[in-house]
């Protein structure tokens, strides 16, 4: 079980795939259940998101649920219930 919090999420995609919208910040409760495409982030950018993820804590988040979290809150939440192999560093 690992947990990660917004702020790790949002450093992760700015790293990733760069800023959220202009005026969008990834940060406070309202941030947890917006949409990500309302940040900008499509489910191409998620994924560039999860591999980092994977590749970094050792969590393997399956594509399709990757996919159908539309908000910070439902990836933080696969991401907190995902099985994890071992980082990689």
């Amino acid at each position: 079980m690992t947990d990660m919090s917004l702020s790790e999420l949002g450093e992760l995609l700015l790293e990733c795939v760069g800023a959220p919208e202009e005026g969008m910040a990834l940060e406070g409760d309202d941030a947890l259940d917006t949409p990500f495409l309302e940040f900008g982030y499509d489910s191409l950018a998620l994924l560039q998101v999860t591999s980092v993820i994977n590749r970094k804590y050792g969590i393997t988040l399956d594509d399709d649920a990757v996919a159908e979290a539309e908000t910070p809150r439902m990836l933080l939440q696969l991401i907190s219930v995902a099985p994890r192999a071992g980082a990689v560093r």
